[in-house]
C-alpha cells in the first residue's frame, strides 16, 4: 500500500487547510485510515481516524471540533479538513492506513507534508 499526501502549507492562525492522502496498491486489507502528526522535538501523535465505509470517526481532544476527517466516494482519497488552525497545529502531518485502528498507526505511512500555522 502506497500513501501520498498533499494539502500542506502555510497559513495564519484561524485559517484552513485541507490535507489530502492518496492510497493505491493492494488495499482490499485497509479498514481503518488516519492522520497522525509530528511538532519538532516532541513525539509523534493520533490526530483522527475513520473507518473504510466512513461511518465511523474519532479525533484527538486537541483537535476534536476543529478538524474534520472524511473519505472520498471511491475510498481511496482520505481528507482532513482543518479549521481553526492554532500555532500549536505547526507539525509534519502522516497519513496512515492498516487492516485494524492502532493508537500507534497501522504498517503504512505516507512521506508526510509540513504544516506551518502562523501567529
Amino acid at each position: 500500500v502506497q500513501l501520498v499526501e498533499s494539502g500542506g502549507g502555510l497559513v495564519q492562525a484561524g485559517g484552513s487547510l485541507r490535507l489530502s492522502c492518496a492510497a493505491s496498491g493492494s488495499t482490499n486489507n485497509v479498514n481503518v485510515m488516519g492522520w497522525y502528526r509530528q511538532a519538532p522535538g516532541k513525539q509523534r501523535e493520533w490526530v483522527a481516524a475513520i473507518t473504510s465505509g466512513g461511518h465511523v470517526t474519532s479525533y484527538a481532544d486537541s483537535v476534536k471540533g476543529r478538524f474534520t476527517i472524511y473519505r472520498a466516494d471511491n475510498k481511496n482519497t482520505m481528507y482532513l479538513q482543518m479549521n481553526s488552525l492554532k500555532p500549536e497545529d505547526t507539525a509534519v502531518y502522516y497519513c496512515n492506513a492498516g487492516p485494524y485502528f492502532d493508537f500507534n498507526g497501522g504498517p503504512y505511512w505516507g512521506q508526510g507534508t509540513q504544516v506551518t500555522v502562523s501567529s
